[in-house]
This record gives structure tokens, sequence and C-alpha cells, in this order.
């Protein structure tokens, strides 16, 4: 271990994390366009399947967009039968999103298009690399739940 003096400065490491995170998901993203999904309808019906059933406000501050934008991404989905809306079972007045066993299946299809592509690259790397990739992302991980609270992002 090199003395706290020589390690990197944790915003330096933070910098580099957040670099290879976004290469990461933009050279994955090409696996969605395989079964069909943009970007932008891939990652709401993410959030659909992981947290829902959902309210629409909810979905739209999660996907950082504004109510209109997630209008019409639930209407895509709705469309190709991906999810459906539901009322909420305490308060009737209010609709949530779901998602469908199609748009279940579909997301699960898509993620491990994703974990393979992914796989392929991790395979190339040594024994030893291996192990240091997997460490890093527990690390990963904790640093997330300290960053967020224990808050899903």
């Amino acid at each position: 271990m090199e003395p706290p003096s020589c390690q990197p400065p944790a915003r330096a490491i933070a910098d580099r994390l957040h670099s290879a995170a976004i290469h990461v998901l933009r050279r994955l993203r090409v696996e969605d366009k395989a079964i069909g999904l943009s970007g932008p309808r891939a990652s709401a019906l993410s959030v659909i399947v992981f947290r829902g059933p959902i309210a629409m406000g909810a979905l739209a501050e999660a996907e950082q967009v504004r109510p209109p934008t997630i209008t019409r991404l639930v209407a895509s989905l709705e469309r190709v039968g991906l999810v459906r809306r539901v009322n909420d079972r305490r308060d009737g007045r209010v609709q949530l999103v779901e998602a469908t066993a199609a748009g279940k299946r579909l997301l699960s299809k898509g993620r491990a298009r994703r974990v393979e592509r992914l796989a392929r690259g991790v395979a190339r790397l040594s024994a030893d690399d291996q192990r240091v990739l997997a460490r890093a992302s527990d690390l990963m991980d904790q640093a997330l739940l300290v960053t967020f609270d224990g808050l899903a992002p």
C-alpha cells in the first residue's frame, strides 16, 4: 500500500470513476438498441421495473426530466405493451406506472445482453486483474452507499 501522500486524491479517483462509468454505459447502450429500446426508454423502463409501481412525478424526478417528457416516454412504452397505468391502492386518485410481464422480460433480456458484452471484455483480463476489478466493484458500491446515505440514486 502506498503512503497516504502518494495516493491520488479522492477527487481525482472520483473523476476517473465518473468517466469510466459514462463510457461503459454509452458503449453498452448498443445492446438496448438491439432489443428495440432507445436509451431514455430503457432507462425509464428500468426505473419502473426496479422501483415500480411508481407515480409519474416520481418517475420524472428519477429520470431527471420534465413531466411532459415522462408522459411521452410512458405512452410510448404503453403502446408496445411494456408498461401499464394502475390506480394507487392507497389513493385511487393517483395513477402509478408498473411494468408488464413483457416489460420485465425485455428489460431482463437487455440487461443480460449488456452484461454478456461486458463479460467478454472482463474475460480478456488476467485472473489478478479480474480480482482487482471485482474488489473495485465492491468498493464502488460502498462509496455509493456512503455518498447517497443508503438511498437509491
